[in-house]
């Protein structure tokens, strides 16, 4: 779970990059339920993994919430959430 969580942060954090691009904001709608269910994968595999292994799982959890905060704030500033 560790592993599939960092990639999805990963992979999150290079869609978040294309919607920073001026006319391309729309795609921080797709982009923050995609991230909270890397960020879920994440937290699951906290829950179940051991201690000694949990580095990529709270990896994952860390790419994927700075992923949710920036996309909010995306839209905040450029007029997407009303």
């Amino acid at each position: 779970m560790g592993l599939i969580s960092l990639l999805w942060g990963i992979v999150a954090m290079l869609w978040m990059v294309v919607a920073l691009i001026p006319l391309l904001g729309w795609g921080n709608w797709f982009l923050i339920p995609f991230a909270a269910v890397g960020a879920l994968i994440a937290g699951i595999g906290i829950l179940f993994t051991r201690t000694e292994k949990r580095g990529r799982a709270k990896a994952g959890l860390m790419l994927n919430g700075i992923v949710i905060i920036v996309g909010i704030v995306r839209l905040s500033i450029g007029g997407g959430i009303l």
